[in-house]
């Protein structure tokens, strides 16, 4: 896909409301709150309950995180009807917690619908995927929807469920204007985990430039925004546990995604080999350049919607990312 940020956002929003549109309106669970500081798992959130709200005007009947999570709890909350599981990018063996947790999901709710919201698909061990296989094949209602062409391929080859190709719902909060002004040229957003592919050597430049993660966080800040939409919630009435849950994991993930927007917007331009530094920068018109992942997330999500999108440049090296910055000053 190609073209200006307002077509190319309508577009991509259209094929996640085609894609999810057999889910309307119905009670749903959503699983796998991602309770930690990695900001583009908190975007994936607040886009997926942003997307049910908007379209359809639903609430998940349930939400849990992997630590808070209980079979019982969810069966008394949503006692028929599909549960979600969140997007991203964990669906394989990188992220061994997530990929045990949905396949326990399946084994223990064998009468339920199961689906897979967008993810990327990536096993180092086929040996991994062919357990996963066996699983899906037990349960036998699963729905997968994958977000980029070559993790659709890999699925439906060992699969036996509905694989579907669908975009980040990330992409489902829309646009946002910078909530800060620049004070660098360029922000370099790189990854400090597992999936960062290279450690990054920046070449001699006469720009301002900061070097940055968005895993570091200061937990109170976002305790406090937890505490203040609970009370809020609580002013308002009462309301049952799972209301106040899903307050408390909103606010969470919205201070989240605030401070990684207020920390992409100090910078004029973006360097960035995050998938989701890519999205927020795309939904807040940032000019940025695009390094991919240890296992090539970042080009297979660009090859599928976003690699021809305005202000976006794929580049190989940080040399060739600060040239390009250089250039567009």
């Amino acid at each position: 896909m190609s073209g200006g940020p307002s077509g190319l956002l309508e577009g991509l929003q259209a094929r996640v409301a085609a894609e999810l549109a057999d889910l309307a309106e119905q009670p749903f669970a959503l699983v796998d709150f991602p309770d930690h500081a990695n900001v583009g798992d908190s975007a994936i959130w607040l886009g997926t309950t942003a997307f049910f709200r908007r379209q359809h005007a639903v609430e998940p009947r349930y939400v849990a995180s992997i630590a808070a999570f209980s079979p019982a709890a969810l069966r008394r909350a949503h006692p028929e009807g599909p549960i979600l599981i969140h997007g991203g990018g964990n669906f394989g063996d990188l992220w061994p917690r997530h990929q045990a947790f949905r396949e326990r999901l399946l084994e223990t709710f064998p009468d339920r619908l199961i689906v897979q919201l967008p993810q990327s698909v990536h096993y180092g061990d086929t040996r991994l995927a062919d357990r996963t296989a066996r699983v899906i094949a037990r349960h036998g209602n699963v729905r997968l929807l994958v977000r980029d062409q070559p993790s659709l391929e890999f699925a439906a080859a060992r699969f036996d469920c509905a694989v579907r190709l669908c975009p980040d719902l990330a992409l489902c909060l829309g646009p946002m204007a910078r909530p800060t002004a620049p004070r660098v040229d360029v922000l370099c957003l790189f990854r400090t985990d597992r999936e960062r592919a290279a450690h990054y050597t920046l070449p001699r430049t006469s720009l301002d430039v900061e070097v940055r993660d968005w895993l570091g966080e200061a937990r109170l800040p976002v305790r406090l925004h937890e505490l203040t939409a609970v009370l809020a919630r609580l002013r308002s009435g009462p309301r049952p546990a799972a209301a106040l849950r899903l307050a408390r994991y909103e606010a969470a993930a919205a201070a989240r995604v605030a401070r990684g927007c207020r920390l992409l917007s100090s910078g004029r331009l973006v360097v960035t080999d995050r998938l989701h530094a890519h999205l927020l920068s795309l939904l807040l018109a940032i000019p940025h350049a695009v390094l991919d992942n240890t296992y090539g997330k970042l080009g297979r999500f660009l090859d599928t919607w976003t690699g021809g999108a305005e202000g976006v440049h794929r580049v190989s090296t940080a040399e060739e990312a600060l040239a390009w910055a250089e250039a567009a000053r």
